[in-house]
């Protein structure tokens, strides 16, 4: 299993993801952590398209409102790229969208399989996690029912051992949101990554780093 979990696109590691795929090439684009922003979704969709070609992959949207209730056919087309890129958003629309196209159980036979490598920020990496609780502090899962027309899964596809928080002390975050919840996981005895937005959580079979 190859990850490469960031807080902001490719934090200062982008060599390690290079690493990982083994050389830059077809990328399947998910965008559908901004599905509750309709008027924002296509700019998201640019400001990712832009560094990956940047890097040299040649990305294609795959928007997994399409493939709803149809599993074999979005395992059929994510087993097209040697990498999946997930962008950020809302982690509980994200999750919502995968559970409603099948892409999370697809994606987890994939990852098992070494047959791609999963990149994703922000609420990309967070839906990697075991479960979402404590995400909510900074996602709002009220969005899921009015844009995927179901309610919100706490579960995350766990395929990290902990949570995730991004955009530690970020000018993304002027609130101090994901410091204020680093602060409630230690309190609780929580395991978790604290990225700011140049760290990367990387896996490469059994090895997991933090890049900092």
């Amino acid at each position: 299993m190859r990850l490469f979990l960031s807080s902001y696109h490719f934090g200062a590691h982008q060599n390690r993801l290079l690493e990982l795929v083994g050389a830059p090439g077809p990328v399947a684009l998910v965008p559908n952590a901004c599905d509750g922003w309709p008027a924002a979704w296509q700019s998201a969709v640019t400001s990712d398209l832009i560094p990956l070609r940047r890097l040299g992959f040649q990305p294609e949207v795959v928007d997994l409102r399409e493939y709803i209730d149809r599993p074999d056919e979005v395992e059929r087309r994510l087993r097209e790229f040697p990498m999946v890129w997930v962008r950020g958003g809302n982690t509980f629309v994200l999750r919502a969208q995968m559970a409603r196209s099948g892409a999370d159980l697809a994606l987890t036979r994939l990852l098992a399989e070494d047959a791609l490598v999963y990149g994703g920020y922000s609420a990309g990496a967070c839906v990697m996690q075991p479960d979402l609780h404590g995400i909510e502090s900074i996602d709002d899962p009220n969005e899921v029912r009015p844009v995927c027309g179901v309610e919100p899964r706490w579960d995350g596809l766990g395929l990290v051992d902990r949570r995730i928080v991004p955009h530690l002390d970020s000018p993304t975050d002027p609130d101090g949101l994901s410091r204020k919840l680093v602060r409630e996981y230690a309190a609780a005895g929580v395991e978790h990554w604290a990225l700011t937005d140049d760290h990367v959580v990387a896996v490469d079979g059994d090895r997991t780093e933090v890049l900092t």
